[in-house]
């Protein structure tokens, strides 16, 4: 019974991981972001790819960039400020996760 339950959830706890990540990204074109940020490219402010590159991976970074998404951030990539965003508490964190992913 155990040998078929441990591959079970792990498929589920996978399947759960793609979920959020496809969730991270619905919610990332859903808000504002799109209009200063893209994927792979600089356009006002910087790829998400290049914010995942300068972040690691850890819950460190989450809330730092979840408190730049929510908050506001100026000086980090340039002259232009990043202005403050209309996103809960778990909406930042969902999208920081999901930008970090990205690396």
């Amino acid at each position: 019974m155990k040998k078929h339950l441990i591959p079970l959830i792990a498929a589920g706890a996978l399947f759960s991981a793609q979920a959020a990540l496809a969730d991270g990204e619905a919610l990332f074109k859903s808000k504002p972001c799109v209009a200063c940020h893209a994927l792979e490219t600089k356009m006002v402010g910087p790829s998400l790819k290049d914010v995942a590159e300068r972040y690691e991976n850890n819950e460190e970074s989450v809330a730092t960039v979840a408190s730049h998404i929510k908050n506001g951030v100026s000086g980090l990539w340039g002259q232009i400020p990043m202005p403050p965003n209309q996103v809960t508490d778990e909406e930042a964190t969902q999208l920081a996760e999901w930008i970090l992913s990205l690396n």
